[in-house]
């Protein structure tokens, strides 16, 4: 079963409180997101293989730790994960972008894959899924099935904050998928936002309603 990682790292739960703020504005919010995905990305790479490099100081030759050549993939949710992009950019410049849109279905209430442009090799990279807010489940799930379709075999999903509804579903669909939240909220309401969550982030983001 994937692993759930909930951060209590002081400067993530203080700028996670900001964005959760309905006065924050625009420009703030999206600031902010940037912010809490590069320091949420510390995390997310903390298991990157290491191999032993010579290099020379100064002072002498020595025998240090180096990236491996792990290759990673960024891939956002649209539209509301491309908020999540730039803040892991930089910390990891070299990771290639993917996108991935979808929406549901208003008849089968299923979700549909309308767009999907990933690295050619994606099956060769540690992916990671980007969006926001996790709160039934369904979109995650559905996201990572079809990057799974085309290749992926490394899948870990970050989220800003998760419902347990959400985390739940996720863990079924996808047990080897290790999960990396900011704030994990107390429940779904009627109409399946997150309590006390934050609103509709895409919109927050965009300055749309």
């Amino acid at each position: 079963m994937g692993k759930v990682y909930v951060f209590d790292h002081p400067l993530i739960q203080h700028k996670t409180a900001m964005i959760r703020d309905k006065n924050t504005s625009v420009k703030d919010f999206r600031e902010l997101v940037r912010e809490i995905s590069m320091l949420m990305a510390y995390e997310v790479t903390r298991d990157l293989p290491l191999m032993d490099v010579e290099v020379e100081t100064p002072l002498c030759k020595a025998t240090l730790k180096m990236l491996q050549g792990e290759d990673i993939a960024i891939v956002p949710i649209l539209r509301a994960g491309l908020g999540m992009v730039d803040g892991m950019l930089e910390l990891i410049p070299n990771a290639k972008v993917g996108h991935i849109g979808l929406y549901r279905d208003p008849e089968t209430h299923l979700p549909v894959e309308y767009y999907c442009k990933l690295p050619s090799d994606i099956g060769n990279r540690q992916v990671i899924v980007v969006d926001p807010m996790l709160a039934t489940g369904g979109s995650a799930a559905a996201a990572i099935d079809f990057i799974k379709d085309r290749g992926a075999k490394k899948v870990a999903f970050m989220c800003l904050i998760a419902a347990p509804e959400g985390i739940e579903v996720l863990q079924e669909k996808h047990p080897d998928v290790d999960i990396y939240i900011a704030a994990k909220d107390s429940y779904l309401n009627d109409h399946k936002y997150i309590v006390p969550g934050l609103g509709d982030a895409g919109d927050r983001l965009f300055g749309t309603k």
